[in-house]
């Protein structure tokens, strides 16, 4: 659908850009920036330092291609575009951003110049907190098989750094959820430390003092033999069926 209504002639296009909160820049068709926003404006004050400039007014009249390790590969990019270009860029090692590039097209669908945004900027340090943030999440997953009943599909390594994150993460989704029974399938472990039955020790005694009981599934003969001397009233099957199979007969007694 195309653009409805009527602009009130008292407000300037320039000034609603300006006023959206995003870093937006419009170059011509020649790739050269003409005008930015306010926030473009304290946004690129941090960043064009990185490129030998003092002052973000020197980009006025710049082409965007000087900004790019492979300028003709994105005159290319540029001169096929017909539609929104979305890209994720790294700043000179610095600064990730997402950019977005939208041509701007008049009455008889030529292309006049374009519409440059710099979306969810970050420094570089920032998104490798996130990034690692995600995969630690992902490391752990937690599964809702029952009715106040989780399962933990551990899979790879289980040291001590994964264990300790391990233990705060299910402790705080068993207190808030209520959780009843906890099924631990180990079966997905590779890789045994020598301190393994101490750290799943204690996983199902950080768990008993919540009330929340833990079981152990998928126990290996390698992992067996690392775990001979744990407490003998951890509840451990040889598959998660086994160990579902006693929680629901637990429940429904």
């Amino acid at each position: 659908m195309p653009a409805i209504g009527t602009i009130p002639k008292n407000i300037s296009l320039l000034s609603a850009l300006d006023c959206i909160g995003e870093t937006i820049l419009i170059a011509d068709t020649s790739y050269n920036i003409c005008w930015m926003n306010t926030e473009a404006c304290r946004l690129l004050s941090e960043v064009v330092p990185l490129y030998g400039i003092n002052d973000c007014r020197e980009l006025i009249g710049m082409s965007m291609d000087e900004f790019h390790k492979e300028p003709e590969h994105q005159i290319q990019l540029m001169n096929q575009l017909e539609n929104v270009h979305r890209a994720r860029i790294n700043i000179r090692g610095e600064y990730i951003a997402d950019i977005v590039i939208t041509p701007i097209k008049n009455a008889e669908q030529a292309i006049e110049g374009y519409i440059v945004m710099l979306m969810d900027v970050t420094t570089q340090a920032e998104e490798l907190k996130h990034n690692e943030k995600l995969i630690r999440q992902l490391s752990i997953p937690i599964l809702n098989i029952w009715d106040k009943t989780i399962a933990l599909p551990l899979i790879g390594e289980f040291d001590k750094h994964r264990s300790d994150q391990l233990i705060a993460t299910v402790l705080m989704e068993c207190s808030k959820k209520n959780i009843e029974h906890v099924l631990v399938d180990l079966g997905g472990i590779t890789e045994f430390e020598n301190q393994i039955r101490y750290q799943i020790q204690m996983l199902t005694d950080s768990l008993k003092l919540i009330g929340t009981d833990c079981i152990l599934v998928g126990i290996s003969p390698k992992l067996a033999i690392s775990m001979v001397s744990l407490e003998s009233n951890v509840k451990t099957f040889s598959s998660a069926h086994e160990g579902l199979k006693y929680i629901i007969d637990l429940r429904t007694k």
